[in-house]
């Protein structure tokens, strides 16, 4: 009888085990889904010709995605140099972010339902910030882009109809996007803004694609 009794108990210590063990397993499968998809981005503006490269290995589905969603953001009609727009994708989601000026609010909104009609987007995230209407700061970015253009060699980066270096302007704060071909171009724009008067800081994020 003794035996009896210590078998039943230990039987009942381990389904009692096995039972605390089981949710515990699954709530951790469940939170190491998300992280375990790639995520597809940008990597800056969006700019024609520059940024399109996505890693190879890439799902299909996510990478045909993360292409049409950058389609669709270099066709929106007030998309402009002052502006900046950039995606992620993860999954079926597509997350939206950056910039466009108070004249051009209405992208935000545009872009938002470009990505919708994309199929197999479930869910969009908007993210992109509408600056605030500031008239000083609209007179600088006027000021830094003809600074730009007129640079050295710099002027090729906006001879396209879509130019490769963003220019973004708010509180006199600039900021440069996007893509230049050499780490002295990158530098030289750097230097150029910062002799322009009434700009307070400059942070130069264009990226050197040789």
């Amino acid at each position: 009888m003794q035996k009896l009794f210590l078998f039943v108990l230990c039987l009942g210590v381990s389904i009692g085990l096995a039972a605390q063990t089981a949710p515990m397993a699954q709530s951790g499968s469940s939170q190491m889904n998300p992280a375990s998809e790639p995520v597809l981005s940008s990597n800056g503006p969006v700019v024609a010709g520059f940024g399109n490269a996505f890693p190879p290995n890439a799902p299909a589905a996510e990478l045909r995605i993360a292409k049409e969603v950058r389609h669709e953001l270099l066709m929106l009609p007030y998309y402009s140099l002052f502006d900046d727009l950039e995606f992620s994708v993860q999954g079926r989601t597509v997350t939206l972010t950056g910039s466009v000026t108070d004249d051009h609010s209405q992208t935000k909104e545009a872009a938002e339902r470009a990505v919708k009609g994309i199929e197999g987007v479930e869910q969009v995230i908007n993210k992109i910030q509408v600056l605030p209407p500031a008239p000083f700061d609209a007179q600088l970015r006027r000021q830094v882009y003809h600074k730009l253009a007129n640079a050295g060699g710099l002027a090729q980066y906006f001879w396209q109809a879509a130019p490769s270096i963003h220019i973004i302007v708010q509180n006199q704060n600039v900021t440069l996007k996007g893509y230049v071909n050499g780490a002295g171009d990158k530098d030289l724009a750097g230097i150029t803004v910062k002799e322009i008067p009434n700009v307070f800081n400059v942070k130069n994020e264009l990226q050197v694609i040789k």
